[in-house]
């Protein structure tokens, strides 16, 4: 098997990986905060264990580590955004609303990059809404997650942004670090405040470590490593035409392990349809376009 190939199927199985993180923070009986404070620790400490194997050097400025440790408070919010809507409605319906992310970065990374919005963005923005305007008109008893699915998606769209521009100067396994250190930190002022840590004594069930290391190992520190080594050899294109995968995955796999509880009315794989299609087209029209 030829490079191009391995990785081609390497990018596939962590996709995969990603997408059983929603069916995981279902099965993990615990909230969306301690659930997240757990998974950035975990993660955190194995990329630390692999740092100290391959005898890394993890050195950064100060400029640097304030960047990294701040942005870190998006990714937690992000997190926890996303586990609490799959705690509040379902993996499905939470996959999906993630996937507006897409339609956030085209309004936030101009922004933030002093950019003009480019009228594709907002084409493909504009299909999205109506996706999300079906779900929220048919599945009207998960509104709450289908709100902080959105919130999710936000986040997620803030810090891939600011992270676009940071990965220029830094390597991705570094800034990640930090970044879920960063997190750790954030979430633990917050436990500290609302007094949740004081009364933390980890004696979880056997089931709940089990899938926390699963989350906090395989689909966090190992998946992103794979991730990130892949985009050596592979385009940008076939990266993110993959990475759109991911919900389909999740839902795929969210059926099988939840079966009825997962099933929707047709107006949700109506609007899923419009939402997944945007931005699965999304890229190869921006190919093409780039190709004019």
């Amino acid at each position: 098997m030829d490079i191009t190939k391995k990785n081609l199927l390497i990018l596939h199985l962590t996709v995969f990986v990603w997408g059983f993180t929603g069916v995981l923070g279902k099965l993990i009986s615990i909230d969306a905060v301690p659930m997240v404070w757990y998974r950035v620790l975990i993660a955190a400490a194995t990329l630390l264990a692999w740092f100290l194997i391959t005898k890394k050097n993890i050195k950064i400025s100060k400029k640097q580590f304030i960047q990294f440790f701040l942005t870190g408070g998006a990714v937690a919010i992000h997190w926890i955004f996303f586990f609490h809507a799959i705690k509040v409605s379902t993996v499905s319906v939470t996959l999906v609303c993630l996937s507006s992310f897409t339609l956030f970065t085209a309004i936030l990374e101009p922004l933030i990059k002093r950019q003009p919005i480019q009228l594709s963005d907002i084409l493909i923005g504009l299909l999205i809404i109506v996706g999300i305007y079906m779900i929220f008109k048919f599945e009207g008893q998960y509104t709450l997650g289908i709100i902080f699915g959105l919130l999710a998606a936000v986040a997620s769209s803030l810090f891939s942004t600011i992270n676009s521009t940071l990965v220029q100067k830094s390597e991705p396994s570094i800034i990640s670090f930090y970044e879920l250190v960063g997190a750790f930190f954030w979430i633990t002022l917050y436990r500290l405040y609302d007094g949740s840590l004081l009364h933390t004594a980890f004696n979880l069930s056997a089931q709940n470590w089990f899938y926390l290391t699963l989350l906090g190992t395989l689909c966090t520190s190992v998946a992103y490593v794979a991730g990130v080594a892949v985009m050596r050899t592979l385009s940008a294109f076939r990266v993110a035409l993959i990475t759109n995968l991911e919900p389909v995955y999740g839902i795929v796999l969210a059926f099988i392990f939840f079966q009825s509880k997962e099933q929707m009315t047709g107006g949700f794989y109506i609007g899923a349809t419009i939402i997944l299609a945007s931005i699965f087209l999304y890229p190869i029209y921006k190919k093409r376009k780039n190709q004019l």
